[in-house]
Parts: structure tokens; sequence; C-alpha cells
């Protein structure tokens, strides 16, 4: 999988430093997701220490990814599903709720404006 994963990792990465600025969302921070410090315990054999690499790359860069989805989907469509789902990222739960039109250009332009000022 590791190939896939940087495949990935590339064209996520492209798409955030080409599209976040033209629509001034601020850019996820790679460093806040990726966290390599189990190869440092030293009860690991070199395979554990391995493993435990690939797998802090892998869910940090899902973790990642799910950042920039989230930013992504907020600017373009924060209203939530009609249905429950699993798995929603962190923005999720702040979207408009499905079917409420109330001042919905209002709040979409405040949840872009949102955006751009991330810390």
């Amino acid at each position: 999988m590791i190939v896939p994963l940087l495949l990935l990792d590339l064209c996520v990465s492209l798409y955030q430093a080409s599209c976040f600025p033209i629509y001034r969302i601020r850019k996820v921070k790679r460093a806040d997701y990726f966290v390599h410090d189990r190869q440092h315990l030293a009860y690991l054999n070199f395979i554990e220490k391995f493993h435990c690499s690939y797998c802090a790359y892998a869910t940090g860069l899902i973790a990642y990814i799910n950042e920039i989805i989230g930013r992504t989907e907020q600017y373009f469509c924060p209203i939530k599903h009609a249905r429950k789902v699993a798995g929603t990222h962190s923005r999720y739960v702040r979207f408009l709720q499905y079917g409420d039109a109330t001042d919905y250009q209002t709040r979409l332009e405040s949840m872009r404006d949102e955006l751009a000022k991330l810390k």
C-alpha cells in the first residue's frame, strides 16, 4: 500500500497547494498530522519499528486528507446529509442542517470566511 499512499499524498498535497489559495482556504499544516516517534522506543525490534513508522505515516496521511476534505466540503457544501453518516470529519458538526434554507447564502459566506481566518 505504500505506493498508492504516496501517490495519494502527492495528489492531495498538490490539490491543496493549488486550490486552497484560490478559494482563500487556510492550508492544513502537515506537521500537525504526521507524528513519527515510535521508532525511538527501545523495546521494539527493527521490524516493529518499521511497522510503526508505516502506520504512523498512513494514519497521519488519512487524518491530513480528512482535514483537507473537511475544509473543502465546508467551502463548497457545508450542509449535513439527510441521514446520519458514520465517520464524519471535525467540521461536520457545524454544518447547516439538511433542508434549512434560511439565509443559506449569508451563512455559506460566513463559513467560507471562517476558513480564511483559521489559525
